[in-house]
């Protein structure tokens, strides 16, 4: 195990804020607004093409070819500068809403579409680009994510891993756990958590007593840090810094993104009952795709013929998901039952039967 390096414990309160609300730069100067324009243009290209599938999907689900579908509208910034800044090699552990961060992994949105249709093997696709599958238990993904990293700690690959977390996944007992176990042994692992204000219809000052999540951080002996999780140039750097510090041996670092859900918990929810139009109107100002826009605008790297390649792309891979999902074969319902263990149980066995059993009196 590396030497840990000497972090600052100290929370600010303010979050870290490179682009204004109204597109502008920041007097922020801790951190480097230095990328390539190619990167910064890219950046943008992300955030739009994940807000359109978004959409699409949630079309999809309405139209009934999902299952079920968790929006990530109005995180697209928190997400896609996340994710953008880590080498390929580093692992991540999300859980439901990280649909930005596997667009910039590279994971076909077709095989996010598997998960959410109900296929088995929905998830195995993911580990190829070095990512966990989607966690639908709150938390315990972080459990996973600081056992993958003690692991790339103790053979030596110089890797380190990201677990995506919610504000509600915090009240969890499994993310208490993960965070004392990485701090303890220094694991490299970035605790990333989209404060996006409501864990389904439980605000975040029910969650927490304390001034921030990320204030949480100073009790397990690491640092943290709030970032604007709708400004993506400081959840890029942000980011970049804390998998920079794990990967030299610095330990953990809890990141706390700032953000909202402008769309519902997942498609089953009505967030019209227990948030307000007022509350909901107040952080659309604040979305994040206009607001990069008009910083590529000041910055002379936004023209109308970036959007229309964007746009394009966007329209492209929403057409492209939207056959992907419709033509794709009915789920073998055997599978739900075949696949759990090596030989099919007793009790599974009988559970088939009844299923089969229903089916055929509904055909």
């Amino acid at each position: 195990m590396g030497e840990m390096s000497q972090a600052p414990l100290a929370v600010e309160l303010e979050p870290v804020q490179l682009v204004g609300p109204d597109g502008s730069p920041t007097a922020e100067d801790r951190y480097s607004r230095d990328l390539p324009a190619e990167t910064l243009c890219w950046l943008y290209e992300m955030m739009v093409v994940t807000r359109d599938l978004d959409t699409e999907f949630v079309n999809l689900q309405r139209q009934g070819e999902l299952v079920l579908f968790t929006p990530c509208r109005g995180q697209e910034a928190a997400q896609v500068g996340a994710a953008a800044c880590l080498r390929k090699t580093d692992w991540l552990f999300p859980q439901y809403r990280e649909l930005g961060v596997f667009l910039v992994r590279g994971i076909p949105p077709w095989h996010v579409g598997a998960v959410w249709r109900g296929t088995w093997h929905g998830g195995l696709e993911f580990t190829k680009k070095c990512c966990a599958p989607i966690s639908v238990p709150v938390g315990t993904q972080a459990l996973h994510a600081v056992g993958a990293a003690m692991a790339a700690q103790r053979l030596g690959e110089g890797s380190m891993t990201v677990a995506f977390l919610g504000d509600g996944a915090t009240s969890e007992g499994d993310v208490h756990e993960a965070l004392n176990f990485a701090a303890v042994f220094g694991a490299p692992c970035v605790f990333y958590v989209q404060n996006n204000q409501w864990a389904i219809s439980v605000p975040v000052r029910k969650q927490t007593a304390a001034p921030s999540i990320a204030h949480k951080a100073m009790g397990y002996g690491m640092p943290g840090i709030r970032v604007d999780g709708n400004d993506v140039l400081a959840c890029y750097t942000v980011m970049a810094r804390a998998a920079s510090r794990a990967r030299t041996g610095g330990g953990p670092t809890l990141i706390e993104a700032v953000t909202y859900r402008l769309g519902p918990h997942t498609t089953s929810d009505d967030p019209t009952r227990y948030r307000s139009r007022e509350e909901e109107d107040r952080w659309a100002a604040l979305d994040p795709i206009p607001r990069y826009r008009a910083y590529l605008q000041g910055q002379g790297l936004w023209s109308q013929r970036l959007e229309e390649r964007v746009n394009a792309r966007a329209k492209r891979m929403r057409a492209e998901l939207r056959e992907a999902v419709v033509n794709a074969a009915d789920v073998d319902i055997d599978e739900v039952f075949t696949t759990v263990y090596a030989e099919i149980t007793p009790g599974l066995e009988a559970q088939r039967r009844q299923l089969r059993a229903e089916l055929a009196r509904e055909a």
